[in-house]
């Protein structure tokens, strides 16, 4: 796998923005954050005066065409953002995965990123850095750009992803599996250096998201 470092990028040009459709994963149950295990949803937890997804939009929607967001509650609640719902088409809360098919069958543009909606802090440069890395990859383009830190860290849901590899990700589901990396590894993909490891966190739990809700 070609690992290139990232290297601060000037935003990304408006006809190659516009390829890109960004995806907010807001599917899961939220287990870790209730007490009694039932679930939270996440997206809509509030943080510093407006729901978490609300941070997670304000950064990525600047830097795509359009934003799709991936949710199987609350639907008119996010829809309320402006942005087209989609839920997952398989059942059983089965993961992020499920979200980026959902995704990937809902997008019009020739690219897809993702970005889960518990990580309010994410990279403003996120998709200009995953779009050069892949671009520059031995070899020629990739078909995925993953986003990882302190060298060998990698955060599978930052991903730009080749929307033709739909039928591929129909294929690995059906077998059952759920995993983001298991799936992309035999693919064309490429690991890109970020410096800020905090811009990646999220937030799994209620003492967590107490901290961050600190400026």
């Amino acid at each position: 796998m070609t690992v290139p470092t990232a290297t601060p990028e000037s935003p990304l040009a408006n006809d190659v923005r516009r390829q890109i459709t960004g995806l907010v994963l807001a599917g899961g149950l939220g287990r870790r954050m209730s007490a009694d295990g039932a679930g939270v949803d996440k997206g809509l937890a509030p943080l510093r005066g407006k729901p978490m997804v609300a941070h997670v939009i304000e950064r990525l929607a600047p830097q795509v065409g359009e934003i799709v967001i991936n949710a199987n509650r609350n639907a008119d609640r996010y829809a309320a953002f402006g942005y087209r719902v989609v839920p997952d088409a398989i059942e059983g809360y089965a993961g992020p995965l499920a979200g980026l098919h959902a995704g990937m069958r809902a997008a019009t543009t020739p690219w897809i990123v993702t970005a889960p909606c518990d990580s309010p802090f994410l990279p403003d440069d996120l998709v200009a850095r995953l779009w050069s890395a892949l671009q520059a990859a031995c070899g020629g383009p990739a078909q995925v750009a993953v986003a990882r830190t302190g060298g060998d860290q990698p955060h599978p849901v930052f991903a730009l992803i080749d929307r033709s590899l739909l039928a591929n990700l129909e294929a690995f589901l059906a077998t059952g599996r759920r995993k983001i990396d298991a799936w992309y590894a035999p693919l064309r993909a490429v690991e890109v250096d970020f410096p800020d490891e905090q811009a990646f966190r999220n937030i799994n739990t209620q003492e967590e998201l107490r901290q961050s809700d600190q400026p």
